[in-house]
């Protein structure tokens, strides 16, 4: 399976950041690809005051019909990264999508851990004030295999990552926006920490440079294999990166090194305390 992941810098004009969208899912379709991947808040990234007037229904909003206008025209499948959901008066959802060839989506996923930081002499944020947080992990089935789902601050909780693998997923999928100072220190090793250890593809679609004043996000997009080789990676800019992903890369990496059935989870994984060998 042929997987793009396309790489922005989305700002606060929604039509302008949905023109590009479209304009790089046309050029990776064209290029082959059977599946687009977006990065997280693709249509809108602007003042958190602003995201509830640009959240919009799924299905039936402006950029769901989009997708699947392209998805069909295609005949692709289409991640779409995250984008801001109707939730009430006072929050949204963050939420991720998969769109199949057909049009329909067929996953839906809230970001479940939200990105509430503060490092000193850095930007702060709360995404909470604004985004009513999930409480469900999402696998949907793909021709290559089951995927889980996940965005951007859900990739320092490994224990979600953990349960996609045992459940079967052998693709990642992981958009985001990360910050550019937490980028150049944990972006790329997360990620292949989470392909190596749950030996699964992962597909991480990014933002990149500024989006407000004094907020910039990291880029550096990647595809990872199972064994976490970084097999394709995005340059400085916005652009479109793509791979082969095989299903026999993941078996062999499973048969060779097979940890996930090595697992003791009735060791670790209880209440007791663990006690000193003296």
């Amino acid at each position: 399976m042929k997987i793009a992941a396309i790489q922005l810098n989305s700002k606060s004009n929604k039509q302008e950041n949905l023109d590009k969208a479209r304009s790089f899912i046309t050029k990776a379709a064209v290029d082959g690809a059977e599946l687009v991947s977006l990065p997280e808040y693709f249509n809108f990234m602007g003042q958190d005051t602003k995201k509830r007037e640009n959240a919009e229904n799924i299905p039936n909003g402006e950029t769901t019909e989009l997708l699947s206008q392209l998805a069909k025209k295609y005949s692709i499948f289409i991640h779409a990264g995250s984008i801001v959901e109707k939730y009430n008066d006072e929050k949204s959802y963050n939420s991720s999508f998969v769109i199949n060839p057909e049009g329909n989506i067929i996953a839906k996923y809230h970001k479940i851990h939200l990105f509430d930081i503060g490092i000193e002499g850095m930007p702060t944020y709360k995404e909470s004030d604004r985004i009513q947080g999930g409480n469900e992990p999402v696998m949907v089935d793909l021709p290559f295999g089951k995927a889980g789902l996940s965005i951007c601050y859900d990739l320092r909780f490994p224990e979600l990552f953990r349960s996609y693998a045992l459940n079967g997923a052998k693709i990642l999928f992981i958009p985001a926006a990360f910050t550019r100072y937490t980028g150049m220190l944990h972006w790329e090793a997360l990620l292949r920490a989470r392909a190596i250890e749950n030996q699964c593809y992962v597909v991480a679609a990014a933002q990149f440079g500024s989006h407000l004043p004094g907020k910039e996000c990291y880029g550096n997009s990647l595809i990872i294999d199972p064994w976490g080789t970084v097999i394709a990676r995005a340059s400085e800019g916005e652009g479109v990166i793509m791979a082969e992903i095989d299903d026999e890369l993941v078996k062999g990496a499973r048969e060779s090194i097979p940890c996930l059935n090595h697992r003791k989870p009735e060791v670790y994984q209880n209440n007791s305390v663990v006690k000193s060998m003296y």
